[in-house]
């Protein structure tokens, strides 16, 4: 079921005022991420799939003493260094479905509201800084990220870690945001156990390659997109980044990792005033073409880090997750 909900407001062309219009957008937030869930018609009535949605999202469960929801400090090897990780695990006694969520370049939104939303739906969620970034050891790059992703879901899969934290291999999604919508697609289309895709304002970032070659608009990305986001990165200098983004490798390269993923659900929600509609309409054309049945596509009248969206994102992720509960 192909799924496109469209939630752009037009202030000036609507007589509605501020708060009705609001009211509009939120009403149409919710029922798109209802939508999300291809099974619910035959299960749950859109007000019981609602109600569960919200409540992952805005209601602190009952303390389960038994088995309470924890958090663990992790290093996870990877390549010539290692990721510095957070696994926030759900209540219960498991086994549990795993998300791993991928941040952005260099990550300062790190989207750990929808962590919690999803842990608090019964998912573990795993959380990562990639080699070379905010202390992870190592050098950072654009394919050490994707590296770093394979090597994420790869020690997930480990037995002992399946063990000692209640995982369910069977059900391992990927979740991402900018640059980590390129490193979750990356991932799933590298690991066909991978049971879901969801892209928050995906970053295509081989699209740059051909905007790069202009010279004045290379000067303006170093000047307005790299410089105050390198501090945090080591090992690696704008020079090079841009250099793996002439490149135009396969693995960063988001419209060509689209049939990789056709086989499994994927939603791409996207940000108005975000990566910019050159960037969106390339993806959504490749997904259109390799998920005629399984593929999301929404764009919100938001910013790229969804400041004024983050309740309708969660939620959004929540009602996607919430087609691979088992059973369904």
């Amino acid at each position: 079921m192909l799924v496109v909900v469209a939630t752009r407001s037009n202030e000036s062309a609507c007589p509605a005022g501020e708060g009705e219009t609001m009211t509009i957008a939120r009403t149409m937030l919710i029922a798109g991420a209802i939508a999300f869930l291809p099974s619910a018609a035959t299960i749950l009535s859109p007000g019981q799939a609602a109600a569960q949605v919200q409540t992952a999202v805005t209601v602190d469960p009952p303390r389960d003493a038994a088995h309470p929801p924890a958090m663990a400090a992790l290093v996870i090897p990877s390549g010539d260094g290692a990721m510095n990780a957070l696994l926030y695990t759900a209540a219960g006694a498991g086994p549990h479905p795993t998300l791993v969520f991928f941040h952005g370049f260099p990550g300062n939104e790190q989207n750990l509201d929808l962590a919690q939303a999803a842990r608090r739906a019964g998912w573990n969620v795993l959380t990562l800084h990639y080699r070379g970034s905010w202390g992870s050891p190592g050098r950072f790059s654009f394919a050490h990220c994707t590296e770093d992703a394979d090597a994420a879901l790869a020690w997930l899969r480990a037995p002992a870690t399946v063990a000692r934290f209640a995982i369910d291999p069977a059900r391992i999604a990927v979740a991402g945001h900018s640059m980590g919508g390129m490193m979750a697609a990356s991932a799933a289309a590298g690991d066909s156990r991978v049971v879901g895709a969801f892209l928050i304002d995906p970053w295509d970032i081989a699209h740059d390659a051909k905007t790069l070659a202009d010279p004045a608009k290379l000067a303006a990305f170093k000047r307005d997109e790299l410089a105050g986001d390198m501090p945090p990165l080591a090992g690696t200098t704008e020079d090079a980044l841009i250099a793996e983004i002439m490149s135009a490798s396969p693995r960063i390269n988001l419209a060509a990792t689209m049939p990789k993923l056709a086989d499994r659900p994927l939603t791409i929600v996207y940000a108005e005033f975000g990566v910019g509609d050159a960037e969106k309409h390339r993806i959504e054309i490749a997904a259109r073409a390799a998920h005629p049945k399984r593929l999301g596509l929404t764009t919100w009248p938001t910013d790229h880090p969804f400041s004024d969206r983050r309740i309708a994102l969660a939620s959004a992720l929540v009602a996607w997750l919430h087609q691979f509960e088992a059973g369904r």
